[in-house]
């Protein structure tokens, strides 16, 4: 089913995403990979702040190529989830109901999906160059030291993802090569 969502993404809109689900966002997501996602973490270990507030936010694993002359961002495709994995928890814990990626995640992050109301989304990998068609505004907000990696805000415009894990932990790539099985 296809749904059309506006970010801040609420809980009352993450319950109403299933698994299977085909999802447009639009709205303020933000950018971030492992390094971020690292240093995020452990600025709350030590009593810090994060550089934007995740309640009701979305995170796009995403670390873009370089810009060309009269484009907002480069190619903007996903990157591996389960990077992110060992931080998710902590970042859903403090109100995060989005994260955007792809491949699968682990027990710890569903589990934390789960308790906190949250969806994971796949965005599809390799098609970057269209992807960024849909970012309208980019801009580095933290981390600028860490290049690609730094934490980016974007506003986008029916960013195309699918809902993959929703916040009752009913996982697509547990069912889905059960249900597309060639008999």
């Amino acid at each position: 089913m296809d749904k059309y969502i506006e970010t801040p993404l609420t809980k009352e809109k993450v319950r109403d995403l299933r698994a299977g689900d085909y999802v447009y966002i639009t709205g303020t997501i933000y950018t971030a990979r492992d390094a971020a996602h690292k240093r995020m973490t452990e600025e709350l270990a030590a009593g810090g702040e994060l550089p934007f507030d995740v309640t009701d936010q979305v995170v796009y694993y995403l670390g873009p190529t370089p810009n060309r002359e009269g484009q907002v961002i480069g190619s903007a495709g996903p990157t591996t989830s389960s990077r992110m994995d060992k931080y998710a928890p902590v970042l859903l814990d403090h109100g995060l109901t989005g994260m955007i990626g792809k491949g699968k995640r682990n027990n710890d992050v569903v589990s934390a999906m789960k308790e906190n109301t949250a969806v994971y989304f796949a965005a599809v990998g390799g098609a970057g160059a269209l992807l960024s068609q849909c970012i309208k505004e980019s801009e580095v907000i933290a981390y600028d030291d860490l290049g690609t990696e730094a934490v980016r805000r974007l506003y986008v415009e029916k960013l195309p993802v699918i809902t993959v894990i929703d916040c009752q932990g009913k996982d697509l790539y547990q069912t889905a090569p059960e249900q597309y099985k060639i008999s």
